[in-house]
C-alpha cells in the first residue's frame, strides 16, 4: 500500500435512517481520527458487510442529498446506495466533497454558468477550477481503518475505482447505479458520459437531452 498515514476509528454510534420514501435502515457512523484533508467524512457501515463488502464513496451534495434538487443525481444515488449496501452488507462512505471538491458556493457560480450554456466541467473550468477537484486518499484511510482491503464499489465513475487502486485497495468489481434522468439534469448525466466516461447510457440519455431541448424551445 502507498506510504499514506494510517487513520483510526474515533467514534462509532448506531443512528436509525429514514427516507422521504418510507425506506428505513440502521447504520453505525464512524467517524475517524488522523485523516489527510482534515475533513469531517463519515462512514455508514450497513447490514452484516462480509469478506468482500458493497462500498460505494458518496460526495456531499447539499443541493440534491438535502433539498431533493433535480439538476444532479445525487440524492437518488445516497437513497439507492443505502438500501443496495444494507441488503448486502457494506459500508458507504460520506465524504465531504461538495461540487466535485470545489465548495458549496463555487457549485452554485457554476450552476449559474451552466444557465448560461456551459457544461457542467466547462463552468468549473470557467470559473479557474478544476473540472473534478476530488482526491480520494481519505477515503482509502477510511477503509483501511475498518479493516476493508478489497471491495465491490458502487460506483459508476472509473476515476472512483482508479484512484483507490492506486491506494492500495483491491477493487474486485466496480457495480454500476441506477440511472435517475430529469429534465434539468439530463445534459449533466449525458456530458459525465462524454468528458469521464461515466457508465451510464450514452444513447439514452442523447434522446431525452434532445427532447428535453425540443420541448423548452
Amino acid at each position: 500500500m502507498p506510504d499514506i498515514p494510517a487513520a483510526t476509528p474515533r467514534a462509532r454510534v448506531r443512528v436509525p435512517l429514514r427516507f422521504a420514501d418510507g425506506y428505513r435502515a440502521e447504520a453505525e457512523l464512524v467517524t475517524f481520527h488522523g485523516l489527510t484533508d482534515g475533513q469531517e467524512h463519515l462512514a455508514l457501515v450497513l447490514g452484516d458487510p462480509g469478506p468482500v463488502p458493497l462500498v460505494r464513496l458518496h460526495s456531499e451534495c447539499l443541493t440534491g442529498d438535502v433539498f431533493g434538487s433535480a439538476r444532479c443525481d445525487c440524492g437518488p444515488q445516497l437513497r439507492e446506495a443505502v438500501e443496495r449496501i444494507a441488503g448486502r452488507g457494506g459500508v458507504l462512505l460520506y465524504l465531504r466533497q461538495e461540487g466535485r471538491g470545489i465548495g458549496l458556493y463555487n457549485k452554485l457560480d457554476a450552476y449559474a454558468l451552466q444557465d448560461e450554456g456551459l457544461d457542467t466541467y466547462a463552468a468549473n473550468a470557467a470559473l479557474g477550477l478544476p473540472e473534478d477537484a476530488r482526491d480520494y486518499t481519505a477515503a482509502a484511510q477510511m477503509l483501511a481503518a475498518l479493516g476493508v482491503t478489497e471491495l465491490d464499489l458502487l460506483s459508476n465513475n472509473p476515476d472512483k475505482a482508479g484512484q483507490l487502486r492506486a491506494l492500495g485497495i483491491a477493487v474486485r468489481d466496480r457495480v454500476p447505479t441506477g440511472v435517475f434522468p430529469t429534465a434539468h439534469n439530463v445534459h449533466y448525466l449525458r456530458t459525465k458520459v462524454l468528458q469521464t466516461q461515466h457508465t451510464l447510457p450514452l444513447t439514452e440519455l442523447t434522446e431525452l437531452t434532445e427532447l428535453t431541448e425540443l420541448t423548452a424551445g
